[in-house]
């Protein structure tokens, strides 16, 4: 087979249906996974393909010569040099950014990169994968491995590259390992971002990667089982660790427990408003001008999915609440 004509058309199409071959079937979704690398590995993960200008990005030192952070090109990444190779927390969006990312670390270290940790499944934390060597371990949380491959069967924008699924998966709220001389202890306290957000925890260093449980504003994907209990849990789970230094999913500074106490403080006062506004019978548009969300939908994640806000978030929370039998 000639496997360079295949265009990307005829790829998303052989996609589709080896897609609903395994739905009559009832195959599992990881075939139609293995269908797409089988007619040649090409990576779908970003559209429009064509080439993205190099973007700026910053490496911030947390350990010299040992734990770094670097802004820029998507989410914010973890580099943390072992004895003999590299950990990656997070990879950036892009093909380009993840190539990119790839050779800052190399002019921190000589050492390979080995393994990469993801905390979650929006592709501006993941799609930079492409742009990494074959051959690493890619840890993430069971849940995220099933957002990626739902992502991937879907196609479309953001769509994930078919060769850089998950190879290890976590199963447990909380799991230590060593790698490379290094401790982590990976942690998951419920559905919050999405329904597989994971901390990366160096307790020795005491250091956290947070994803993007941590970035300006509380973002919930509800297409990913997100919900805003969640993130309160997780966000005291965070801040009950033995941690100086959280590094958020977005921004170019560090967070500390007391900015962290403060979100939750903040955002729990704003819950207890939004409540006590529903009790009263105000209607939910009154509810969003009082707390003064923008007009028109949200941000949007990678697939082009507006974010609700807070109070839409809140609102459909405390409505759900109500209509749970006591």
């Amino acid at each position: 087979m000639n496997k360079a004509r295949y265009t990307e058309d005829k790829i998303a199409l052989a996609l589709r249906q080896a897609e609903m071959r395994c739905m009559r079937y009832g195959r599992k979704l990881s075939l139609v996974v293995a269908t797409i690398i089988g007619l040649g590995g090409v990576a779908l993960a970003q559209q429009p393909l064509q080439p993205q200008p190099a973007q700026s990005m910053t490496v911030h030192p947390l350990r010299e010569g040992a734990v770094y952070w670097i802004s820029g090109g998507g989410g914010n990444s973890g580099v943390i040099i072992g004895q003999h190779g590299v950990v990656i927390v997070d990879a950036k969006t892009t093909r380009d950014a993840g190539e990119q990312l790839v050779a800052e670390v190399a002019k921190l270290t000589t050492k390979p990169i080995t393994h990469v940790i993801i905390t979650h499944s929006d592709c501006d934390h993941v799609n930079g994968l492409a742009g990494f060597p074959d051959g690493l371990t890619i840890i993430a949380h069971v849940n995220e491995k099933q957002e990626q491959e739902a992502a991937f069967a879907a196609g479309g924008r953001g769509m994930p590259p078919p060769n850089r699924f998950p190879t290890q998966v976590v199963t447990q709220d909380s799991e230590s390992m060593t790698i490379d001389g290094i401790r982590f202890i990976l942690l998951h306290w419920a559905p919050a971002h999405t329904n597989g957000d994971l901390a990366v925890y160096l307790p020795e260093e005491k250091i956290v990667f947070a994803g993007d449980i941590l970035t300006t504003l509380i973002l919930i994907h509800p297409d990913k089982n997100g919900t805003l209990d969640g993130w309160f849990k997780t966000a005291g789970g965070l801040l009950a660790l033995d941690a100086d230094t959280y590094v958020p999913g977005h921004g170019n500074a560090v967070e500390s427990k007391a900015g962290i106490q403060k979100r939750i403080d903040d955002n729990q006062a704003k819950r207890d408003k939004i409540a006590a506004m529903m009790k009263e019978g105000i209607s939910l548009d009154s509810i969003k001008a009082e707390m003064g969300d923008p007009p028109g939908p949200g941000p949007s994640g990678c697939r082009g999915i507006p974010f609700p806000s807070f109070t839409d978030t809140e609102y459909q929370f405390q409505t759900a609440q109500k209509q749970v039998p006591k």
